[in-house]
């Protein structure tokens, strides 16, 4: 594969270096081009433009548009700057719909399934694969400077909906289904996509775009070789990529981690933390609205908080926004992800570097497992003595800024369960107490999910949506402690959570990335775009319930049951 290069060429204007740009792509990332396309708002999402395929490359690409600006004295009309995308750019697409050779439309566990309704649905859930799967054109990879799609070696999934690349966090879920699905050969593909990014630019970013090499994801990488290796005992795969599997958890250990203060003793814990103080291309004329109030160099703090805070997955949520006084009551002119010291991101580090010293157990390497090793203990004691409230019986964000955490409930609060990230010899303790703060936050009450927080925001990652992912977080997380009552409340919600999805599948036909807590089955909304269908992950979630407590097996909380 051709080295991924970003052709830049040089005009009367000069783009500001003060501040770290998206990418160094003067079409896709920054400029004059950019900004005056998307402030014409051609399109109506963002996203649309900087998706598009240039006709021409990039050189002649901006010296049209030079003499655009030239002959309207650089005050082009809306309707003029419509045209210009019109006679340089296309969305013709840049993938090619994929049949991947793995496919198994009656995988073997669908037999285990002792429910009739559930296996019919999971096998609907296995035959969406197909119509997900996507492979980049030989174009692409041949004109890298005309496409803001990064080239990628192997077919994937893609998510769904405006999600028409690969995506990082995501595809932790799709793997897990795929695996479900016997697909070992697509996820291989999947996992080796994301070490060649790593390879090239030394972490994975938040897609396969250029305009997201600012920013990465919830690092889920060695956690989704640690799924591939346990199904398929590949070791000689595991030997060949670990050096990279461990580069990519040091780039979150050199670029992510900050020293925090608690009961005036310091600890060394993650946040999200972009360092580019742009818009986000894709997001471009909402981050320069939502940033408008500030001075230009707040503007610059405003947008790393927003772009964090998109690193974080959570795009966007009251999890991230406070107002001047502390609180949470505001907008996204208010986003301080930064601040924000993220119970989830450090459980997923904690548990990937845990994973890492089992591969090089695996390998034979007792020196780097034993440094891995403890690297995971020294985390989790410092997400015990940063994070957990044990009068309240969980963990909590901590906001660094004011030295306190923030006790508000988010299912993110139970990622240490999920990931093992606390002392498992005392697991039913944890579990009991984790148990009775989920019942006295009223989350009993909901039939359509876990909701992603109590806060009524309007924004995606809020009340009243209930995302795929978390709902395996607190579900499994719970399940895994052993303790009576964590598992009827694992068992309880994850039965409401298959339900809702067959109810929703049912009515729509199509599976969406996220659904609605309050009503059993409906979609849900709110943030930055209409809600999406597909959906990758939300199809692996779905799957990995189904496996947990509808297949038989002596771990199996009980025979299937539909609530």
């Amino acid at each position: 594969m051709k080295q991924l290069t970003v052709l830049i060429a040089v005009f009367s204007y000069r783009v500001s270096c003060d501040t770290i740009q998206s990418c160094e792509s003067l079409i896709y990332c920054q400029g004059k081009l950019l900004d005056t396309v998307q402030k014409a708002r051609v399109f109506d999402d963002s996203k649309t433009f900087v998706d598009m395929i240039q006709r021409n490359p990039a050189n002649v690409t901006l010296a049209n548009f030079e003499n655009l600006m030239d002959s309207t004295d650089d005050h082009p009309t809306d309707e003029e700057v419509t045209q210009f995308v019109t006679d340089n750019f296309v969305s013709e697409g840049e993938l090619e719909d994929w049949s991947p050779a793995d496919y198994k439309n009656n995988p073997k566990f669908l037999k285990k399934i002792e429910d009739i309704v559930v296996r019919d649905f999971a096998r609907t859930l296995v035959s969406i694969w197909p119509s997900l799967a996507r492979k980049v054109k030989p174009e692409v990879t041949d004109n890298p400077d005309r496409h803001s799609l990064i080239p990628v070696p192997n077919g994937f999934m893609v998510p769904g909906g405006r999600f028409k690349e690969l995506y990082y966090w995501d595809s932790y879920w799709i793997i897990k289904g795929l695996l479900l699905s016997e697909m070992t050969d697509t996820a291989r593909g999947m996992l080796e996509n994301f070490l060649s990014l790593v390879q090239r630019f030394g972490f994975v970013p938040n897609g396969s775009r250029i305009y997201y090499l600012n920013r990465s994801q919830p690092p889920l990488l060695s956690l989704m070789a640690g799924l591939y290796v346990e199904a398929t005992k590949d070791v000689d795969w595991l030997e060949k990529n670990i050096d990279t599997l461990e580069s990519e958890l040091k780039w979150w250990l050199n670029n992510r981690v900050i020293d925090i203060e608690r009961d005036g003793v310091k600890y060394t814990l993650a946040h999200y933390a972009s360092e580019s103080g742009t818009p986000r291309p894709e997001s471009y004329y909402e981050d320069i609205r939502t940033c408008a109030v500030y001075g230009e160099e707040e503007k610059e703090n405003c947008y790393q908080n927003l772009k964090s805070g998109a690193e974080s997955g959570w795009d966007f949520s009251s999890r991230w926004i406070f107002d001047p006084k502390g609180g949470t009551n505001s907008n996204l002119t208010h986003v301080e992800a930064k601040r924000v010291i993220p119970v989830d991101l450090n459980s997923y580090l904690c548990k990937a570097f845990k994973q890492l010293s089992v591969f090089y157990e695996l390998l034979g390497d007792a020196d780097k497992a034993i440094q891995w090793l403890e690297k995971s203990s020294s985390w989790q004691k410092s997400i015990e003595l940063v994070l957990y409230d044990r009068t309240d019986g969980i963990w909590y964000d901590y906001d660094s800024a004011l030295q306190q955490p923030r006790k508000l409930f988010f299912p993110s609060n139970f990622a240490p369960l999920w990931a093992g990230s606390y002392d498992v010899s005392l697991s039913d303790e944890y579990g009991s107490r984790a148990a009775r703060y989920f019942t006295d936050t009223g989350i009993m009450d909901y039939t359509g999910g876990i909701p992603t927080s109590l806060d009524q925001s309007g924004e995606q990652w809020d009340y009243p949506n209930a995302w795929p992912p978390l709902q395996e977080i607190v579900v499994l997380g719970l399940k895994q402690t052993g303790n009576e009552e964590a598992a009827k409340i694992a068992e309880t919600f994850a039965r409401r959570w298959v339900d809702a999805n067959i109810r929703g599948y049912n009515s729509d036909k199509v599976m969406f990335e996220k659904y609605d807590a309050v009503h059993s089955g409906q979609y849900g909304g709110g943030g930055e775009y209409t809600v999406q269908s597909g959906f990758g992950w939300s199809n692996g979630v779905a799957l990995s319930l189904i496996n947990n407590f509808y297949v038989e097996g002596d771990n199996k909380s009980s025979k299937a049951r539909r609530r």
